[in-house]
């Protein structure tokens, strides 16, 4: 599925966004579910196991910015775990062994959708390896104004950042560490149906959402099968290996010279990256749409 090109791309910058992996009637059918859910949520007051929400949400005004691990709550968004054009994608760039790990839908909203600050996703789940990556499917048109999602290009070769506040894991970069050129960013843009990809420990983070459009990317969770997660797998080795995509599991994990940190001790609001990330106290995002 990708060009050497690509591929190339993909080890310099980190990240890159694969057009037309989606049909126009598969993007139509995850709209139409994501939008009852989102309908769903008017019964709500409160995160669930299911929706986590933004400040401002009330029954009358439903504002959902996530929908937690969608692939268990309908086969639309499960379908897409092993869907023949994404695992293509992976497998260009790892083999034929590929497991899965976990999704959510980031969802901003028209006019107010919530920021999510700087961070490495290297530094909430770290493995024997690095051939770990995020799949970003978008149900929606990304374009700079709607709070795209933004690379710092070349960051995945770089050391993982220190993601605590106060001593506890936050979830997200101190913007006054100056860790990289965030003025160097790149916005993953493209149309609806393409998907990104970007590197486990490339440093990323989106805008809120200024724009009179939605901004919905369902984000999957991808591994080589001989990356094994540092903080283990408490369900058993055999829900492990359920997690498979394609080609064979391993009882070899591959041991690479890659830094870590752990995120320890955990953050002290737990639910989603959103709760984690208000222990930080200064904030990029809020800085910049002030000045």
């Amino acid at each position: 599925m990708l060009t050497d090109a690509q591929k190339r791309e993909y080890d310099e910058v980190g990240a890159i966004v694969v057009p037309d992996i989606l049909s126009p009637e598969e993007v139509a059918e995850l709209r139409r579910v994501t939008d009852g859910f989102v309908d769903r949520a008017r019964g709500i007051s409160a995160h669930d196991a299911i929706f986590d929400l933004e400040d401002s949400h009330s029954p009358a005004m439903p504002r959902v910015r996530r929908i937690k691990s969608p692939h268990l709550h309908h086969p639309a968004y499960a379908a897409l775990v092993r869907h023949p054009h994404i695992l293509a994608v992976l497998q260009s760039l790892w083999g034929p062994d590929i497991r899965f790990d976990t999704a959510k839908l980031n969802m901003k909203s028209a006019g107010f959708g919530a920021a999510v600050e700087w961070h490495q996703d290297w530094a909430f789940y770290p493995h024997t390896n690095d051939d770990l990556a995020a799949v970003g499917v978008m149900m929606d048109d990304m374009e700079p104004e709607n709070g795209p999602l933004l690379v710092i290009p070349g960051s995945h070769k770089g050391p993982v950042f220190d993601h605590h506040a106060e001593g506890r894991f936050c979830g997200a970069m101190d913007p006054a560490n100056r860790d990289v050129d965030y003025a160097k960013a790149v916005a993953l843009t493209g149309k609806a149906g393409s998907i990104t990809v970007h590197h486990v420990r490339a440093v990323h983070g989106s805008a809120p959402n200024t724009s009179n459009k939605e901004r919905r990317l369902l984000l999957f969770q991808f591994r080589a099968a001989d990356a094994w997660p540092l903080l283990g797998f408490p369900e058993g080795i055999e829900a492990y290996d359920a997690l498979m995509a394609s080609g064979q599991s391993s009882l070899a994990p591959r041991l690479a010279d890659v830094p870590v940190r752990l995120p320890l001790p955990p953050a002290d609001k737990q639910g989603s990256i959103y709760e984690n990330q208000k222990g930080l106290k200064r904030k990029f995002f809020e800085a910049a749409a002030a000045q």
